[in-house]
């Protein structure tokens, strides 16, 4: 029976005889014919479980914003679409763009299938991120044990050893699984990230292997506050602490991928986060990489050079339903210029005091903190900061503006950011951003290796990459680019799909140093082939796209990755 709750083609697919089905490209996707049962796509609403009591035999896994995937027997499909609280149903499609075509771009399938053969085995991957779906069988070994070392579930408090882990796989089923190492990804984006980095492919019978496809997994489910459910820096601290620390004690070379980051801060890489990854990126054998964030053409930036005698207006939007925002501007200490904020109503602060420590300025629906800011000894930059509060329910709405009146000028520049856009309404934003040092921290830490995004289909820069360079001293940031969109990747709850975002365009470096290492390291070829060593190469080998003609810039770096052309003996 065709029902508007599944798609065109699952209804085709469930219509259509076996052999029809065995013969088409599209419509047996998603079967398995050996059990009878469909993989399903489903977007509904409340919950699921008197669904699954009532359909005997499906299995399900919950993702976030009202989605799921489901295994469900052929024959209830039907009473599936009945359910009130299912709203949709598709069936998978098979995807055409894949990581093995950013393997390519990227110069490795070279080094993984000539005679260099280079896996990854022996290095060890670090994965911070949202976890990663353990029970996926591309972090699996072909005996069907995994490949993960550990795994630290920090909201749990509990770190995983292998043994528990491989326990846990033995049980059978994804839901006994868990009742013994009770750890998932729900968001997906850890298992994406290391489905790049080093996924096996078993799962995709070898189509969608990753780079790095034999070295062993160190995982750290980052823990998230039960207020806003989102990491903090702490929680990485932390995690590079254990994973730097463990590598050491287990004598491995070791690659960290950091596919996050935020936009708070003086972009110089002076912060103690920053610097506290410069400093563990110089201990034992390790190497960083980090993704330069998805700001690039968020319009969250703003940066200008003052002129003595000449006022400057920054134009910033706030949408109707903006429940508050924090707006950052940085300055060089010597520069002097007063401040004045003006609202949509036309209600001025006046120029803001220069003076060290808080300010509270009171308008029509809106209540602005302000702090004054000075150097720190870590950074020359100075910060005055608006924390923008609404009296009621939201701040007021429209054009406010923060006029920059130039008192005595010395170097003029002046950046102001705002929160990701992620947690921004639409239209807040400012009128006339500046793209260009939109990289997130900390990717701008100067020993890690900060990777941006670009499109390997029509050979071009991805606009949302967050770009550099980094604000006072101008260090090359990002240090190179790698593939990252619809770049195929492991799925939490089994199977691939695409992703986009330099979260996955780090990956792809990530996998690759694991296999510099392996090449340098534990095949004896140089022993020092880590850190700003391993950098370097990457950066002799990087490649260059036809539409950029200097390199190195805001956008690539010092181009494309190349792993191939980064190898000395190939």
């Amino acid at each position: 029976m065709n029902s508007q709750k599944k798609e065109n083609l699952l209804n085709l697919s469930l219509d259509a005889t076996r052999e029809e089905r065995e013969k088409s490209p599209a419509l047996n996707v998603g079967y398995d014919s050996e059990d009878k049962i469909w993989e399903l796509i489903v977007k509904y609403n409340g919950e699921l479980e008197t669904v699954k009591a009532a359909l005997p035999g499906t299995e399900i896994f919950v993702l976030s914003g009202g989605y799921a995937v489901m295994r469900v027997p052929e024959s209830l499909i039907e009473p599936l679409a009945g359910f009130s609280q299912i709203e949709y149903i598709e069936k998978p499609k098979r995807l055409f763009f894949s990581v093995n075509k950013g393997k390519r771009e990227s110069c490795i399938l070279p080094v993984q299938e000539n005679n260099a053969g280079l896996t990854g085995r022996g290095v060890l991957i670090a994965i911070i991120d949202s976890g990663i779906d353990y029970y996926h069988m591309d972090f699996r070994n072909a005996d069907g044990t995994t490949r993960i070392l550990e795994l630290w579930d920090q909201d749990r408090g509990e770190v995983y050893t292998r043994e528990q882990i491989n326990e846990a796989l033995g049980a059978g089923t994804r839901e006994a699984a868990l009742k013994i190492v009770p750890s998932s990804d729900v968001s997906g984006h850890g298992t994406a990230v290391a489905g790049i980095a080093a996924g096996s492919g078993l799962e995709g019978d070898g189509k969608y292997r990753g780079v790095a496809y034999e070295s062993e997994l160190l995982i750290v489910k980052l823990g998230t506050s039960l207020k806003d459910s989102f990491p903090r820096t702490t929680e990485v601290m932390r995690a590079v602490d254990y994973a730097v620390n463990r590598a050491i004690s287990l004598g491995m070379p070791l690659a960290v991928n950091l596919s996050f980051g935020n936009t708070y801060g003086s972009h110089d890489g002076t912060s103690l986060l920053e610097t506290y990854i410069d400093s563990a990126a110089a201990t034992g054998r390790t190497s960083i990489i980090v993704g330069t964030g998805n700001e690039g053409s968020s319009r969250g930036h703003v940066s200008g050079v003052l002129r003595q005698g000449e006022p400057v207006d920054v134009e910033l939007s706030l949408d109707t339903f903006q429940t508050g925002i924090g707006v950052q501007l940085w300055k060089i200490y010597m520069d002097q210029f007063s401040v004045e904020l003006i609202s949509p109503g036309g209600k001025t602060t006046g120029p803001v005091s220069p003076v060290l420590g808080s300010q509270r300025i009171v308008f029509s629906g809106t209540t602005v903190l302000i702090y004054y800011g000075m150097p720190s000894p870590f950074s020359r930059a100075q910060e005055i900061y608006f924390d923008f509060i609404p009296r009621y329910d939201y701040v007021e709405s429209g054009i406010w503006k923060i006029r920059l009146l130039p008192e005595k000028i010395v170097v003029g520049k002046y950046d102001l950011w705002l929160p990701s856009h992620i947690v921004l309404n639409r239209s807040t934003h400012f009128l006339y951003a500046t793209p260009d040092t939109t990289l997130t921290i900390p990717s701008t830490a100067a020993r890690v290796i900060s990777v941006g995004a670009y499109d390997d289909a029509f050979q071009s820069y991805a606009d949302f990459s967050g770009r550099g360079f980094t604000r006072l001293d101008s260090m090359v940031k990002p240090d190179l680019a790698a593939p990252g969109v619809n770049i195929i990747t492991s799925r939490t709850g089994g199977g691939y799909e695409a992703m986009t975002g330099t979260s996955f365009s780090a990956p792809f470096v990530t996998g690759s140093a694991a296999l510099l290492m392996e090449w340098g390291i534990r095949l004896g070829n140089d022993p020092y082939l880590y850190g700003e060593k391993l950098k370097a190469y990457l950066l002799k080998g990087a490649g260059r796209l036809p539409v950029e003609r200097e390199y190195p810039n805001q956008r690539l770096g010092y181009g494309t990755l190349c792993v191939a052309d980064s190898l000395p003996e190939l």
